[in-house]
């Protein structure tokens, strides 16, 4: 499917707060892109049809009552399930940044797409083992061959801002599952590739995942903020460290775009 500029749909809602950023980083990559806000989506749902890549941003939707995303995620099942439906079925790419990482689990579109009729929930993001919202920079290492966002191999440093980000999954089973699919995308790491205890996993995320695909590779959801790090001085270290902690989140908005070159 070749597109001479990509369209990009950032939803926006009650409490989003990081749809500036997205579009800025998607504008850089390339692409053509609009903030919709839901409630414009739910009176003209086939809106969605005009878009190439679907992008839930960070935030805290609706105040991220009941648990982080739920509610947001339950508007989408309910307001917008057959668009979205036919947008995933197509051969298009959805992307969710930690608040929209929540979403993405709670609406059903993550490990893989449900998003009509009941489904059962296979994974979570939960509170934080520290018991507190963390705002850190964190080391990430990509390992999914599959996903269409970031080749596999990829060492990057980004910022965290979450209070429920800790990933568990159901049982043993859908984290099993996972790993043999190839769905586990980021890990939190070490400056040199390796796993570790607080603060190199910020929040106690099982097999210190940060980011999962679904089963195309397509669906993309992570914790941390790749569109807060897309120049280099961005990065607190700029200055001091070597060009390897100046890779940020920018590859992930670029490969997003060249999908559709």
């Amino acid at each position: 499917m070749n597109y001479a500029k990509p369209k990009v749909l950032v939803f926006r809602a009650a409490g989003t707060n990081c749809d500036k950023e997205t579009v800025y980083a998607f504008e850089q990559a390339g692409a053509t892109v609009d903030v919709i806000h839901i409630n414009k989506l739910r009176e003209s749902p086939d809106t969605i049809k005009n878009y190439q890549i679907a992008v839930f941003p960070g935030g805290f939707s609706f105040g991220d009552d009941i648990a982080a995303g739920k509610i947001f995620a339950v508007r989408m099942r309910h307001e917008l399930g057959p668009q979205l439906n036919e947008f995933v079925e197509s051969d298009k790419l959805i992307l969710g940044i930690c608040n929209g990482f929540q979403i993405l689990v709670k609406a059903g579109l993550l490990p893989e797409p449900n998003i009509q009729g009941e489904y059962s929930q296979k994974v979570t993001l939960s509170d934080n083992d520290s018991g507190k919202f963390d705002d850190r920079w964190v080391w990430l290492k990509s390992f999914s061959n599959k996903c269409k966002f970031i080749p596999a191999g990829e060492l990057i440093y980004l910022p965290i801002a979450h209070g429920e980000g800790k990933f568990i999954p159901r049982d043993n089973d859908v984290l099993a599952q996972l790993q043999a699919n190839d769905q586990v995308v980021f890990r939190y790491v070490d400056e040199n590739g390796r796993p570790g205890g607080f603060p190199i996993n910020p929040n106690g995320s099982v097999d210190d995942i940060a980011g999962i695909c679904d089963p195309t590779g397509r669906i993309f959801g992570l914790m941390p903020h790749p569109e807060r790090h897309i120049m280099p001085t961005q990065g607190p270290h700029w200055t001091r460290l070597s060009r390897k902690s100046q890779s940020g989140g920018m590859k992930i908005f670029t490969q997003a775009v060249e999908y559709f070159g």
